[in-house]
This record gives structure tokens, sequence and C-alpha cells, in this order.
């Protein structure tokens, strides 16, 4: 594990000033991340609020510190070596339904859990996110990513979603504004890139009434189905997009790399797009499981896959 050596005293100073005891200094990422994987973060804030963290990020952009939204750990793969600059976790989580005409507007900040949200959103009669009953992470990497499941996605229930933006402040995009496409959306492109990144704060759902036990069927359905299709476990969720007309796991599978094994981790023996953290699996070990999937895939069938997964840290290839 590294030590803070690239923030400043004074810097460091500011931020205790500002967040106190709630700001730490090298904090293990592996045990707020689904594979269950990753250095430390130099600085690491929990935020139990859309203006905490808002001040948080606005803090860090003004004083030219890297900053990474970490929510609820999948569709990410944190490397060995940690995340320099601070890692805000966001736990912002507030609520609120309003009837508008025949439909519901919820509103909710972007730290809340997705897949409790869409059981509560069930409990109270309202469709339109049962695809996202077993779905992980949160509502801002749902709405970043445009996730979705079961021919359901955010792309179809977003109204508008509330975004700070670096240097100019709070901004509210409405749904064509995110320039959705398929586990993509306008914020969604900034990943991998150098640059300071919009920061989702809440949006707003457009939900439709429907009886409670139709609802309950529907999503007990897509859980039924999940459970018998996908590996349980520590893993960072479906590792790469699905490329038109194929399906990534078939690809993986077709290749022959069905339990393949770099040491602690594999590709799983259910759905060979999870890779599966056997608990002593290092981010490297995934990540050399990554890149013998995608040149397998190429030079077998001649299809380049995308990852739907970020790599976020200190990596030491060029991504």
């Amino acid at each position: 594990m590294k030590t803070t050596t690239t923030i400043r005293l004074a810097t460091y100073k500011l931020f205790y000033e500002t967040f106190g005891d709630d700001l730490q200094l090298d904090t293990p990422l592996s045990r707020y991340t689904s594979a269950r994987v990753g250095g430390p973060a130099e600085m690491f804030l929990a935020a139990y609020d859309a203006a905490t963290l808002q001040k948080a990020v606005e803090l860090a952009y003004h004083q030219q510190i890297p900053y990474f939204i970490l929510g609820g750990g999948s569709n990410i793969l944190v490397a060995d070596e940690g995340v320099r600059g601070l890692v805000i976790l966001n736990r912002a989580k507030s609520i609120n339904f309003r009837h508008t005409g025949a439909h519901v507007v919820c509103t909710v900040e972007s730290g809340a859990n997705l897949s409790s949200l869409a059981r509560q959103c069930i409990g109270k009669g309202l469709g339109g996110l049962e695809w996202a009953v077993n779905v992980p992470g949160t509502i801002g990497g749902a709405v970043v990513g445009n996730a979705g499941a079961h021919g359901g996605d955010m792309a179809a229930t977003l109204r508008a979603a509330t975004v700070w933006e670096p240097g100019r402040g709070l901004r509210i995009y409405n749904n064509s504004e995110m320039e959705y496409a398929y586990r993509s959306s306008i914020l969604k492109q900034e990943h991998g890139r150098e640059i300071s990144r919009r920061v989702v704060l809440s949006a707003e759902l457009v939900l439709t009434p429907e009886p409670v036990d139709v609802l309950t069927a529907r999503a007990d359905g897509f859980t039924a189905h999940r459970k018998q299709t996908q590996p349980g476990g520590a893993t960072v969720g479906s590792m790469f997009k699905n490329p038109t007309n194929y399906y990534a796991g078939y690809l993986i599978e077709a290749a022959g790399l069905k339990g393949f094994r770099v040491g602690g981790a594999h590709i799983s023996e259910k759905h060979a797009n999870f890779f599966v953290n056997d608990e002593e699996a290092t981010a490297e070990n995934i990540r050399a499981l990554i890149a013998e999937a995608w040149n397998s895939v190429r030079e077998r069938f001649e299809v380049e896959m995308e990852l739907e997964v970020e790599l976020v840290g200190d990596w030491e290839f060029e991504q």
C-alpha cells in the first residue's frame, strides 16, 4: 500500500478544516468495491447528502486535486496501487415522490441504492424500475452508464438529472441532453479521460402507478432469471458490452475461456462475461483475465469487445 505523497500538506489541512474527522487517509477501497479488490485512496470522504457531495467536488476542483465518485462499487476495477487524490463515497440518498397527472415523479439523490429504490417503488405500486430490482450500484452510476436489464433502462425512466459541472456549477440535463445509447451517455463518455468530470447530484424519474401484485410478479421473474443465469460472489458485474449482433458472454465461452483462471480470479462457468474473485484475487489478476478474453475473442472472431467496466486508479499500462 502506498502512502499519501501527491497532496500538499496545506491542501490536506484545508480539506480537514472543511470536513473534519470524516476525511480519511490511505483508505483501502477493496471493502467498497463489489469485486473486493483495489488499493487505497489517498484521501477518502463519505458524503451523506448532495450538498456535501457538491462541496467536496468543488473544493477538489478548485485545489486541482483529482477526484473520483464511488457509488456501489460495481462496474469499476480499482488498481492494486490505489487511487490518487480524493475518492468520495456517495451515500446521498434522500428520496421523495410527487404526483403529476397520470404519473409520479421520484426525485432521488445520486447515492441511493438502485435496487433498494426499485423495491420501494414496487411496494408503493409504482412501475418503471422493476428491471433494476437486482441490479447493483447507485442511481448516479445508473444515470451515467444508462444501466439496464430485462429490456428496461434508465433512458426510459429519467426525466432530468441535476449535474454539477466543473467551473460552471449546477445544470439540469433533460433526457434528450443525456444523449443516451446502449450503456452510454454524454457523461459516460468522460470516463477514462484525464479531465475533471461532471457529477450527478440527483435525478428525477417518471413512474407509472400499477398494481403491486403485478409489479411484484414481474420483479420476481427478473430475479429468478438473474439467479439462474448469473454467478454470485465477488464480481464487477458484466465485464464487456455486448458487441453488435453478439453476446459478449457467448463469444468468451466460444473462445474456450469458461473457467479460465489467473491467480485468485476466474471466468465464471455460469456466465462467461462475469469474472469472479475467489477471495484472494488482485485487481491485476482480473485485468489479466480481461486481456486474455479480449485477445482471444479478437483472434478467433475478429470482434473487438469494449469494456463495460471502468479501470480506475494507477495502472501500470496505458488504458
